[in-house]
């Protein structure tokens, strides 16, 4: 769930297309791969190895901006790259994150996949009703309109009862309302860091605090299970590696919304191993909040405000 928003000249829409749907299908299977393991062990120690082996992929990422094999000097670029001018905002951002994450990742022992993905596209309703406050964004009559679909849509999904405080979507709602949160203050980051500086210490960060929960939440892996709980977090790191490379190759209009393929890998990997099929109104409501989520992608691009990724890991 830490993917940042990145800010350079388009050179080819095609491959950002392509390295953009690579992303997408390497979350969704990342996502299965949380959601067999969360049913074992502890959601602390999944999110531990997510993090601390998506560092090795993040580092690469680092080194290659660095100038790579290419010059001397690459070692002193890479650590100035990762210097940083806003510790509290990297903190802040990471403890948004980190609690995105742990929220996510908990709800896959209860929901199939479709539904967490499905409830996780309100991320940009939330990110444009908040951005009011939070960053001092104008959003017009279109966009406020879009916002009241995207909710009606997104309850549409939750269906809330009498039974809605005890349902687990709300453990998804607030994720993605902490994930949202998390997205705002890239935003804020952005205007003077570079995506991989705060890539880096989101990732670093989330290793450090869970390693440091780890011990008493700690259960030994048999020798596959240790394989998958490493795949979890190289998988994840090179999904954000092909999601920074998709919006540096193509501008966020057109790489955003083929992001939405995330749920029909939701819906085909759910079907295939957990025999979980969305209802027809999941469907409904999915549709209701993806439509509002484009129309906001568009406004925005239109009044020219930056769009970062909607990826919720």
């Amino acid at each position: 769930m830490s993917v940042s928003p990145v800010h350079v000249q388009v050179s080819n829409i095609p491959l950002g297309i392509g390295y953009i749907l690579m992303a997408v299908s390497l979350f969704g299977v990342m996502d299965a791969l949380v959601k067999w393991l969360a049913a074992i062990y502890p959601t602390v120690q999944i999110m531990f190895f997510r993090s601390l082996f998506a560092l090795p992929p993040i580092l690469a990422m680092v080194w290659r901006g660095a100038g790579g094999s290419q010059g001397k000097n690459t070692l002193r670029n890479a650590l100035v790259m990762l210097r940083t001018r806003q510790p509290a905002g990297h903190a802040l951002r990471s403890v948004f994150g980190c609690g995105a994450m742990l929220l996510f990742f908990y709800s896959y022992k209860f929901l199939p996949l479709a539904e967490v993905t499905a409830i996780a596209f309100a991320a940009p309703i939330f990110i444009a009703c908040m951005s009011v406050w939070l960053l001092g964004e104008r959003v017009g009559l279109h966009r406020w309109s879009a916002i009241v679909v995207g909710f009606i849509g997104m309850l549409v999904i939750v269906r809330p009862g009498a039974g809605l405080l005890e349902s687990a979507a709300l453990i998804v709602v607030g994720a993605t309302l902490l994930y949202a949160l998390a997205i705002i203050q890239i935003r804020k980051l952005s205007r003077s860091e570079p995506s991989t500086t705060i890539a880096f210490w989101f990732t670093a960060f989330c290793t450090v605090m869970t390693g440091l929960a780890l011990p008493f939440f700690w259960l030994t892996p048999d020798g596959v299970d240790l394989l998958l709980l490493i795949a979890v977090g190289l998988v994840g790191g090179a999904a954000q590696l092909c999601m920074t490379r998709a919006y540096g190759l193509a501008p966020a209009a057109v790489v955003a919304p083929f992001d939405y393929v995330h749920l029909l890998w939701a819906v085909v990997i759910g079907w295939y191993v957990w025999g979980d099929f969305p209802d027809l109104v999941t469907w409904i409501g999915s549709a209701i909040v993806i439509a509002s989520g484009l129309y906001i992608l568009w406004r925005e691009t239109v009044k020219r405000v930056p769009v970062p990724p909607v990826i919720t890991e």
